[in-house]
Order: structure tokens, then C-alpha cells, then sequence
């Protein structure tokens, strides 16, 4: 199934990218600052959301990760 059409997948698409792109602009921070409108735009502001609420997406990286070892 599609991780449009499953939600539990869904989430773990966005924790995913939310991850990525915060490591991305740590390591490399000219890739993401460049533009913020667009695609890249969106990377971005995924960046911007891992940088300021990391407590709360590393608690939800960490029930997903328990939801799937535990309960799938």
C-alpha cells in the first residue's frame, strides 16, 4: 500500500524527511538557504521544523521506531 493511503506510513515518511533535511542544512547549510520558496522551499522549512521542535520529533522518531518493532 502507498504511504499516501496508510497513515502509520505516512508519518514515518515525514519523520524521514524531517530528519534528512535537518541533518542536510547541519551538514551543508548553502543547499537549503539558498531559496525558500519551492521545492527547496519546503526542504527548508522540513529543516526549520527538526532544528526548533527536535525534542518532539526525536520522541517521535522514537515511538515510531517502537511502534514498528513491537507492534507491526
Amino acid at each position: 500500500m502507498s504511504a499516501l493511503f496508510n497513515f502509520e506510513s505516512l508519518l514515518g515518511v515525514l519523520l524521514l524527511m524531517i530528519c534528512t533535511c535537518t541533518y542536510i542544512r547541519g551538514f551543508a547549510p548553502s543547499l537549503l538557504d539558498r531559496q525558500k520558496t519551492g521545492l527547496v522551499g519546503t526542504f527548508w522549512k522540513m529543516a526549520r521544523i527538526g532544528e526548533r521542535k527536535s525534542p518532539w520529533v526525536a520522541a517521535a522518531c522514537v515511538l515510531m521506531a517502537i511502534n514498528v518493532l513491537f507492534f507491526s
